[in-house]
């Protein structure tokens, strides 16, 4: 899921393409005329081909002897992959994403939470203790807030002691950390250390059920704040 925007002319070519098949400005089944793209975008066949192959890699665009390189359709696009997740909150398209990422993680979190107070070491508890410390000094630092709330949410998966659960963290970071970088860019959002603060005494006390309610409730809150962002867009519109 690595991210290639900004890597040079490179990663601008990626980027330049990436954005337009996700926009739709390159439409779904058309075959990219990559000499004219090319002159276009004033690079080489080799700079093309090769952000073809990092598109490709994204499930956007493919190859075939006698059609060329066409666009996928977006049934097969890698939706968890970082850039195509920048890509569609460029296009407009971030309040359905949003809400997507709220679906699973309702699905996952609270579960996690649960099997997290069953099963949690004392570098558990460690680490999530950490990432609410970063969490508390970042209020001001919309980066750095986005950072240790992500790292909380790696750390609570990572405390459940599945490995299976644990590796969830390439599903939902992605998605979180956009979802963290447009609430706490936009200030207004109420402080975030309680609600996380509650998880983790939950799980500290190996208390399942409370585990699981707090994590709902934090959930519940984060949806609420995204709902007040939404509507101070429209208001500003």
């Amino acid at each position: 899921m690595a991210s290639y925007s900004g890597r040079g002319v490179h990663g601008q070519v990626v980027h330049s393409l990436g954005a337009r098949i996700v926009r739709g400005e390159i439409a779904e089944g058309e075959t990219l005329a990559i000499g004219a793209l090319g002159a276009e975008l004033d690079v080489s066949l080799t700079v093309m081909r090769e952000a073809l192959k990092v598109l490709a890699g994204k499930g956007l665009t493919d190859a075939r002897q006698k059609r060329g390189t066409f666009v996928r359709e977006r049934a097969q696009w890698n939706l968890l992959d970082a850039d195509v997740i920048r890509w569609r909150m460029e296009a407009g398209d971030g309040t359905q994403l949003l809400r997507d990422l709220a679906d699973v993680r309702a699905i996952i979190e609270p579960a996690a939470a649960h099997r997290a107070a069953l099963h949690r070491t004392d570098a558990d508890l460690a680490a999530l203790e950490a990432a609410l410390e970063a969490m508390g000094q970042a209020k001001v630092d919309s980066a750095a807030a986005a950072e240790a709330d992500t790292a909380f949410h790696r750390a609570l998966l990572a405390s459940t002691g599945n490995e299976l659960l644990r590796r969830m963290d390439m599903l939902l970071e992605p998605s979180l950390r956009e979802r963290d970088r447009v609430v706490h860019s936009h200030g207004g959002a109420d402080d975030p250390v309680p609600g996380h603060r509650a998880v983790l005494d939950a799980i500290r006390d190996q208390d399942p059920t409370r585990a699981e309610l707090t994590m709902l409730s934090l959930l519940a809150k984060a949806l609420t704040d995204l709902d007040q962002l939404a509507r101070a867009q429209i208001a500003t519109h």
